[in-house]
């Protein structure tokens, strides 16, 4: 009786979580803005809520448009390593774009968001700049993740589907807030945005391996019923990996999770540091009240109806 109620209760919907999950992408955001110099806080830590509640658009956005899916990944292990180049035009000329498009751009994205960042900053347009920030920080965040640097994304490929939102959501939702440290220093001036950024996704494909073994070693030391656990999240009865296994999982991982995400939030306030340089440091004193277009209200609508209806499209993780 034990086993088929597991059963059933196993095919019901459980609703898709994305890249480091809502959660994880808010706290990333809203820690990045407290490793700013004052010149920048004094308009950061106003609009702290919206940088940290806007930080999932653009999850909300592959709901929407064909074209998001492939700016949070990279399947690095579909090159030979020395074969993709750094440069985006040099790289579609050895490839194509619709090839690299298939195999995710998100360490080409990244940079061409700094750049539109950067400009945001020479225009001084507050509403944009909190629209940039918030949303290459989600990128950023990214490709920190090991399973966005690999085409075995979801454990697809060894039996192991669901490991997605395990390790990127399921863990930081249960461990972030009591037992994880994001107080970390400051934010740094970042020389060559392209090389940090590359440097960033290699190491998280190096780190796919070692996500994907650890778990299947640790999944025969635990049966099915004490791998997961049932939890009711808005009115729907989900499945979820326990707590039991989950600290299990990062302890084994070594605090690899922990790691990655403070390194995000160091990246991302570096790269809103760098973009504000690079503009020549303009006063953000004044935008403290930053006035959002009619254009940008609707957006925003728009992708949180988009996200709640109808399915994503593209590539999924579970």
């Amino acid at each position: 009786m034990k086993k088929l109620l597991l059963l059933f209760l196993s095919s019901l919907v459980v609703k898709t979580s994305f890249c480091w999950g809502f959660y994880a992408h808010q706290k990333i955001n809203y820690y990045a803005v407290f490793l700013l110099p004052p010149q920048m806080m004094i308009f950061y830590k106003q609009n702290i809520q919206f940088l940290s509640e806007h930080a999932v658009d653009p999850d909300k956005r592959r709901y929407l448009v064909a074209q998001e899916g492939p700016r949070h990944y990279i399947d690095l292990d579909a090159y030979r390593n020395d074969s993709l180049p750094r440069r985006w035009d040099s790289a579609v000329a050895k490839f194509g774009s619709d090839s690299l498009q298939s195999r995710g751009i998100v360490p080409w994205w990244v940079q061409t968001m700094k750049a539109r960042l950067t400009a945001a900053f020479k225009e001084k347009d507050g509403a944009k700049i909190l629209k940039l920030s918030a949303e290459i920080g989600h990128y950023i965040a990214d490709a920190h993740v090991p399973l966005h640097a690999s085409s075995n994304h979801d454990g697809q490929l060894t039996g192991q589907r669901g490991i997605h939102g395990f390790w990127e959501s399921r863990l930081p939702e249960l461990l972030a807030e009591k037992e994880w440290d994001f107080f970390i220093g400051k934010a740094d001036y970042i020389k060559n945005t392209g090389d940090f950024i590359w440097k960033r996704v290699r190491e998280s494909a190096a780190a796919a391996d070692t996500v994907l073994r650890v778990e299947k070693a640790l999944s025969q030391k635990f049966s099915v019923d004490q791998r997961y656990s049932f939890e009711l999240r808005n009115g729907i009865l989900q499945r979820q990996y326990s707590s039991a296994y989950a600290k299990a999982y990062d302890k084994e991982l070594a605090g690899m999770v922990e790691r990655r995400m403070r390194q995000a939030i160091y990246a991302v306030a570096s790269f809103w540091y760098t973009a504000w340089v690079d503009a020549g440091q303009p006063d953000l004193s004044s935008l403290s009240n930053a006035n959002f277009s009619e254009a940008d209200l609707k957006e925003f609508e728009d992708l949180n109806k988009a996200w709640r209806g109808a399915g994503i499209i593209g590539r999924k993780e579970e």
